[in-house]
C-alpha cells in the first residue's frame, strides 16, 4: 500500500459545515442575513447565533467585544473574506438589501454584473447575477 493511500485511509472525514462573522450584534446581523436567505435561526445565545437548514452548511455571527467594522475599499481595516449571493435581478435585489439595512459604498468594480454591499455590522458582500 502507498503511503498516500494509507495516509487517507486514516484521515478523519471533514466537510464544509459553516462560515461564522465577528461583529459587535449578532442578533442584528442574524437577522439580516435571516431575511435575505430564508435561513432561520437554529441556535443562539446572547454572543453568537447560528442560521441553518438541516443537513446544509450555516452561518455564524460571534460578538467580538472590539469589533472594528472593514473599511473597503480603503485598506485600513481590510475585509478577510466575503459571499457572493446569486441574484436574478440585480436592480431588485440591491433595493430589498439596502431597505432591510445594508449600505453600498461608492466603489463599485462592475456595477452591470455585480454589486459590492455592506451588511450591518460592514462586512462587504456581492449579489451577482446568476450565469
Amino acid at each position: 500500500m502507498s503511503t498516500e493511500n494509507s495516509a487517507s485511509a486514516s484521515a478523519p472525514a471533514f466537510r464544509y459545515a459553516a462560515v461564522t462573522f465577528d461583529c459587535a450584534d449578532p442578533a442584528e446581523l442574524a437577522r439580516f442575513y435571516s431575511e435575505m436567505l430564508g435561513l432561520p435561526v437554529t441556535f443562539s445565545t446572547e454572543d453568537f447565533f447560528f442560521l441553518s437548514r438541516e443537513g446544509a452548511p450555516g452561518l455564524g455571527f460571534h460578538r467580538l467585544a472590539d469589533y472594528r467594522r472593514p473599511t473597503w475599499p480603503d485598506g485600513d481595516q481590510g475585509k478577510q473574506a466575503h459571499l457572493e449571493v446569486g441574484v436574478d435581478d440585480l436592480d431588485a435585489a440591491e433595493a430589498h438589501l439596502l431597505a432591510r439595512g445594508a449600505e453600498k459604498p461608492g466603489h463599485q468594480p462592475s456595477p452591470g454584473r455585480w454589486r459590492v454591499l455592506l451588511d450591518p455590522a460592514g462586512h462587504p458582500f456581492c449579489i451577482t447575477t446568476l450565469v
